[in-house]
């Protein structure tokens, strides 16, 4: 290929080290979806954070490094609550925190607030600290979602993309109200046209907002953009709430 084979300047070092970042954040994914952790994908996830560990090793006063391994650790220490027996999805707020992992969150906690003291604030960082919010929280309720919005804001920043303000979005509906939420995120409605978290986000806030039909044809877009059939019974579940209200009587 006609590389050289020499060390690279510290410009190229950034760059190579943001691809492999990116790479093993992908291989994390594909093994996070998985809702049985005895499917062989499932394995993908530790993999990635093994080579994470290896990775900051190698370059142990890289903070973006540090950020995705903790971003990584903060995820994983959820995989035993993200799904019920029946392998449905079981949304975050929802889920029995007594069921995650503390060491795995604990050592998480330390590698974030040993990146931050570098003062070089990169995505991963950034991600992972809205995700140690969310771990800091002993229940759903403690959530300090307006210091989730100030770091989202800054993500924003760091990384403008209508995936990130998807995101902001669910922050939005918790401090200001469903109609906010959605009146950020249908602006991205041609952007995001084919993911599904943006349907299945949508068709919850007109949920919300009592617009029913919006919401079924948004959460019918979602069903068929669904990556597993896990994402799809989610949905599902949605719909049939939807027709239950429906038929229920209204009260005079």
């Amino acid at each position: 290929a006609g590389v050289p084979f020499e060390t690279p300047s510290p410009e190229e070092r950034a760059e190579r080290l943001s691809i492999v970042s990116t790479m093993i954040y992908l291989i994390f994914n594909e093994g996070y979806s998985q809702a049985d952790p005895r499917h062989e994908a499932a394995a993908f996830s530790d993999e990635a954070i093994r080579l994470a560990r290896l990775m900051l090793h190698m370059f142990p006063s890289e903070p973006e490094l540090m950020g995705l391994l903790a971003l990584m650790l903060l995820q994983i220490s959820r995989r035993p609550a993200r799904f019920s027996a029946e392998d449905e999805i079981v949304l975050l707020e929802d889920q029995d925190r007594s069921l995650w992992s503390q060491p795995f969150i604990n050592e998480a906690l330390a590698l974030l607030d040993k990146a931050l003291r570098h003062r070089r604030p990169g995505p991963y960082q950034l991600q992972a600290a809205i995700a140690a919010v969310h771990s800091r929280a002993k229940r759903a309720g403690d959530t300090d979602w307006v210091e989730i919005d100030l770091l989202y804001r800054a993500l924003e920043r760091l990384q403008p993309s209508p995936v990130i303000t998807l995101n902001r979005a669910v922050v939005v509906s918790k401090l200001q109200g469903a109609q906010d939420a959605l009146d950020l995120i249908d602006p991205l409605g041609e952007k995001l046209d084919g993911y599904f978290y943006y349907h299945g986000l949508r068709g919850g806030l007109l949920k919300q907002l009592g617009l029913t039909s919006q919401a079924r044809e948004a959460f019918d877009r979602a069903i068929a953009l669904a990556h597993s059939a896990a994402e799809a019974a989610h949905i599902r579940r949605q719909i049939d709430k939807l027709q239950e209200e429906a038929a229920q009587p209204v009260a005079k």
